[in-house]
């Protein structure tokens, strides 16, 4: 696993208030993580700050696992 996806899993599980454990590559971010739309919102906030990216809403309207958001993220902090 990448410096940016250990960083992220740990931001994730600190914002949703669960185990980094239950932090995989193939989880739904809504359906197996609990996350509403605001928990969402504030999560791709935290994480343009963390990474020093910015999103657009159509990339964060494709994310759906937290696979999806790791490759985001990557993709920007190039």
């Amino acid at each position: 696993m990448s410096r940016i996806q250990d960083k992220a899993r740990a931001l994730i599980a600190s914002k949703l208030k669960i185990s980094e454990s239950e932090v995989v590559p193939e989880k739904h971010i809504f359906n197996d993580l609990g996350a509403d739309s605001l928990d969402f919102v504030e999560l791709s906030m935290l994480l343009e700050r963390e990474f020093n990216v910015k999103f657009t809403e159509d990339d964060t309207a494709k994310v759906k696992t937290v696979g999806d958001l790791y490759e985001l993220i990557e993709h920007y902090a190039k």
